[in-house]
């Protein structure tokens, strides 16, 4: 079995109704299961339409659906509410809770000579692949994956494999994946499909899982246009359903299209903003500075409006890190790994401290609605207050795209998790 469906277009619109409809005639295909396990990723992934998704699986399989476990990677688990919130209909009795630290087996090694091949030599130590205990002996005769494929900063492109060995992965496959990531550079990986990273999960899915029942579920998500009924401004472009690689490929050519902005002039001010319900730290916020680096002028600045950011890490000991070292450029991070252990012991936290980092090249100005100034500043931001920000930069009143604001031209972005922003000459083009 390969590609089960692939449909969508940089024009399509698939409704939530459609959706589920082409999830569960796909699925009969495989026929009967008795035992199936859905992965679906958190509220941070709330645009990602697999709250559709999943309750077309459930409305297919039943009590056959035995176990979901999102796919949380180093995030805090799901509260009820936002189970409730984001998969309605679904029994709350059935979802697990993946421990990215405890709950792990290392399932084998991608060994150092592939590794480092695939990295081009900056990374040359074998890459332990680790899965929850759960997706590897569970006993289930079907594990579907759902979710977005979107760019990313440690992946190039979302979903697939990262869902597996990233979202369910354990400490030491994803400290290295993250660190090899930032160590190659996310501004030569984002919005490409074919990445070191990507390598060498898909290796570790050849080499490890083939007698595992995997099958992808994968959508497409843009902004809407003039005219297309949509739900909050988004619509679900495209759906992609298979095992194997060729149907993430397939998303990810369609999600270069949908979500990538390719900006003519480079804005000296981008002012982002992070939903309270979706954003709450900097270790997931920071996506408005990772999506946005490649389009920023030298010189410019990034605004951060941030009413739900009260934390920088989601797990305990990479916050303290954080508040710790701060982000720092990478000649300061990488000498900070070599003297501080703790660092050195998390990789994931010191590629996050990289990515989150200008590198100099332009402000960071921070408005978040539960970190006080001295917290903001600690980690090297700078700190605006969120009241007169938001007054000056209304949410409500800014498109996406270009704004006057009282004169001064002016970059939003309403959600800089949907999408990719690159001036041409950062992007190669």
């Amino acid at each position: 079995m390969s590609t089960l469906l692939a449909h969508g277009s940089p024009t399509t619109v698939i409704s939530d109704a459609e959706l589920r409809t082409l999830v569960a005639e796909a699925l009969r295909k495989l026929g009967t299961k008795r035992r199936v396990l859905a992965i679906p990723p958190d509220i941070t992934r709330l645009n990602s339409r697999s709250g559709p998704m999943l309750g077309a699986v459930e409305g297919l399989y039943g009590p056959n659906l035995v176990d979901i476990l999102p796919a949380l990677g180093t995030h805090v688990p799901m509260t009820p509410e936002q189970i409730a919130r984001m998969y309605p209909g679904v029994p709350a009795s059935k979802f697990r809770v993946h421990d990215w630290r405890n709950d792990v087996k290392t399932i084998g090694e991608v060994d150092a000579a592939f590794v480092s091949t695939a990295t081009e030599g900056v990374w040359s130590k074998p890459w332990p692949a680790q899965l929850n205990n759960l997706i590897w002996s569970g006993g289930h005769d079907l594990i579907l994956s759902l979710g977005q494929v979107v760019p990313h900063e440690v992946m190039g492109m979302a979903n697939g494999v990262k869902n597996l060995f990233v979202g369910c992965g354990g400490k030491l496959g994803i400290d290295a994946s993250h660190f090899i990531g930032a160590a190659y550079g996310m501004e030569r990986m984002m919005g490409r499909a074919d990445t070191p990273v990507r390598r060498i999960l898909n290796e570790a899915l050849v080499r490890f899982c083939e007698h595992l029942p995997f099958v992808f579920l994968l959508t497409v998500v843009g902004k809407a246009r003039p005219g297309e009924a949509n739900d909050h401004g988004l619509v679900t472009r495209g759906i992609y359903i298979g095992s194997g690689f060729d149907c993430f490929e397939q998303a990810a050519r369609l999600s270069l299209e949908v979500n990538f902005e390719l900006l003519d002039e480079a804005p000296k001010k981008v002012v982002c903003f992070l939903d309270p319900e979706e954003f709450h730290s900097t270790w997931l916020g920071n996506k408005a500075i990772y999506r946005t680096r490649m389009a920023i002028a030298d010189g410019g600045e990034l605004v951060v409006l941030a009413p739900g950011v009260k934390q920088f890490g989601e797990d305990p000991g990479i916050d303290a890190l954080i508040r710790k070292h701060g982000y720092r450029t990478t000649p300061q991070i990488m000498a900070a790994i070599q003297a501080d252990p703790a660092l050195a012991g998390s990789l994931s936290a010191a590629a996050h401290l990289i990515h989150g980092s200008s590198e100099g090249r332009f402000r960071v100005t921070y408005c978040p609605g539960r970190l006080t100034r001295a917290e903001t500043e600690g980690v090297g931001y700078g700190w605006g207050d969120l009241a007169a920000m938001t007054r000056r930069y209304d949410p409500a009143q800014l498109t996406d795209g270009w704004n006057d604001v009282a004169g001064e031209r002016v970059f939003y972005v309403s959600n800089p998790a949907l999408g990719l922003w690159a001036h041409r000459s950062r992007f190669g083009l």
